[in-house]
């Protein structure tokens, strides 16, 4: 094997090891992006729905309005 295919063995492994790290890097950042109380969210539906009637309530309050 000559010393340019060697290298470009090399460049070939470097270049899948940086995309199997993006792509683990994008499957994080993906479940950092999940809201934390989303698992929780099938486990109790009236404290949901209770979250979002007061998150919509302090959207569309009145008195914030004005």
């Amino acid at each position: 094997m000559g010393m340019k295919d060697k290298f470009q063995d090399q460049a070939e492994q470097w270049q899948d090891k940086a995309k199997q790290k993006m792509d683990q890097t994008k499957e994080q950042a993906k479940e950092r992006g999940r809201q934390p109380g989303e698992r929780e969210r099938g486990q109790d539906p009236q404290r949901t729905a209770r979250e979002e009637e007061d998150r919509y309530d302090a959207d569309f309050d009145p008195e914030s309005m004005r």
